[in-house]
């Protein structure tokens, strides 16, 4: 007797055993309900969550803000994503991946979507001239650390997070596979960050800014209670850096955006204007 899996010649979805997403999670893309998106007054529209994805253009809006750029202001929408909101006709239209966050900038004469949680960032810092270098080396280095993000973050969530937190039932193989490749990931940052302030060079960027939401809340222990199994105190640059990124007021802002769980002074599950974050910090004890 064995338990060894033997694939099927042809796959079928199994129904049963799909864990927390099992609900949502289909083999096939597109809307799957009507529903208009609301828009707000503001040039910018977000359609998002607070996860490390939705956390990432909510922080780099804020950050906006917070250097006087009012062109910045947006209104941004809880897209909940247990409930599959993602599929609805008005965010197909958006993300025909159905995926957060996106957003769609209606400052001009004509409106422009922008999905993929990188592809925003890009967007964003060229409009307004922020947190990118001028074409060049420096630029580069930042471009090259943002694509790393992208192509790394899905170990951390789809891997590591689903088998360590998120699977029905723990798996000793898929844990330890994807733990290796988290560690070899600090790892890689750490020895980054060994020789500069931040994660391309001696500023601050879209860099950062993608990054943290994913490695800086694991090291701080705010991803998959995950932090002691992964030692992430080992892990001394990176930790200094998410200590010193999570004390930034628009990291801080923007972490509270779209999201509906914790306490209620870090709850904005809507925001329209800077009064809305700044009547729930009111709240804070």
């Amino acid at each position: 007797m064995t338990n060894e899996y033997i694939p099927p010649k042809v796959w079928t979805m199994d129904t049963e055993n799909g864990g927390q997403w099992a609900s949502i999670n289909r083999p096939d893309s597109g809307a799957r309900h009507q529903q208009t998106l609301p828009v707000g007054s503001n040039p910018l529209q977000l359609h998002s969550m607070a996860t490390p994805n939705g956390q990432k253009v909510t922080i780099m809006l804020e950050e906006l803000l917070q250097l006087g750029i009012s062109e910045a202001e947006y209104d941004a929408y809880m897209i909940n994503i247990g409930e599959g909101d993602q599929f609805s006709s008005g965010f197909v239209e958006i993300n025909p991946n159905s995926k957060i966050p996106a957003l769609l900038d209606r400052s001009g004469e004509q409106p422009i979507r922008v999905f993929e949680s990188g592809s925003v960032l890009l967007y964003l810092a060229e409009k307004f001239g922020h947190f990118l270098p001028k074409p060049g080396a420096a630029k580069t280095e930042v471009m090259n650390w943002l694509f790393w993000l992208q192509g790394s973050a899905p170990y951390l969530g789809g891997g590591f997070g689903h088998f360590y937190a998120y699977a029905p039932e723990k798996f000793e193989y898929p844990i330890n596979r994807f733990a290796m490749e988290a560690k070899r990931q600090l790892d890689v940052l750490d020895k980054q960050l060994a020789q500069h302030p931040y994660i391309a060079g001696e500023h601050y960027s879209i860099a950062d800014i993608a990054i943290w939401p994913w490695y800086g809340n694991l090291v701080l222990g705010k991803l998959y209670e995950a932090a002691e199994f992964l030692d992430v105190t080992s892990y001394t640059h990176v930790l200094r850096w998410a200590k010193q990124v999570e004390q930034r007021t628009a990291v801080q802002r923007g972490c509270m955006v779209n999201r509906s769980w914790g306490e209620p002074w870090e709850q904005v599950p809507e925001r329209h204007s800077a009064q809305d974050i700044d009547t729930v910090l009111s709240q804070k004890p």
